[in-house]
C-alpha cells in the first residue's frame, strides 16, 4: 500500500499521516459548522448572542461572501486529505492567514462593542486548540519526512 495513505503504519510516517487526517476532518467540519452560522445569520447571531440582530444588504452580501470563501477552504481541506504528506502546507496557510485573521476580526468586533467577549471565548479556545493541533500535525510531518 501506498504509504502516504498507510494510515495504520506503525512507523513515524503513518502515525503523521493520521494526525494530519484528524487535522484536515477537524478543520473542515468547524468550517461546516461555521458556514451554517453564516447561511442562517440568525443561528450565527444566537451563538453570539446578539439580540435583535438585523442584518441588512450590506451585511448579507459581506456574509454569502464569506460564506462562499469558507466552503471554498472546507473543499480544500478534504482536497488536502487526498494527499496528505503533499498537501500538509495547507495547514501553515489555515493557521495563518484564516485562522488568525478570522480571530483579528472578532477581536476588533469585541473591541467596538459589537461582539460580547463572553460569547466569543469558546470560538477562541476552538481557534486555539485548532492552531496547536494542526502546527503539531504539520512539524509532525515534516519531522517524518526528513531521512
Amino acid at each position: 500500500m501506498n504509504q502516504r495513505f498507510d494510515v495504520n503504519a506503525g512507523d513515524n510516517s503513518g502515525r503523521a499521516v493520521r494526525w494530519l487526517r484528524i487535522s484536515y476532518w477537524c478543520g473542515a467540519i468547524t468550517d461546516v459548522l461555521a458556514l451554517v452560522g453564516m447561511v442562517f445569520p440568525g443561528v450565527g447571531a444566537r451563538l453570539y448572542g446578539l439580540k435583535g440582530f438585523r442584518p441588512g444588504s450590506d451585511f448579507t452580501y459581506a456574509i454569502d461572501a464569506a460564506a462562499a470563501l469558507m466552503l471554498g477552504w472546507t473543499a480544500l481541506l478534504l482536497w488536502a486529505d487526498r494527499r496528505p504528506l503533499e498537501r500538509k502546507g495547507v495547514l501553515l496557510l489555515t493557521v495563518c492567514p484564516v485562522i488568525a485573521g478570522l480571530a483579528l476580526g472578532e477581536i476588533l468586533a469585541v473591541r467596538s462593542g459589537f461582539l460580547p467577549l463572553v460569547n466569543v471565548i469558546p470560538t477562541f479556545a476552538m481557534q486555539i486548540a485548532l492552531t496547536v493541533m494542526f502546527l503539531y500535525s504539520y512539524l509532525r510531518a515534516d519531522a517524518a519526512a526528513r531521512p
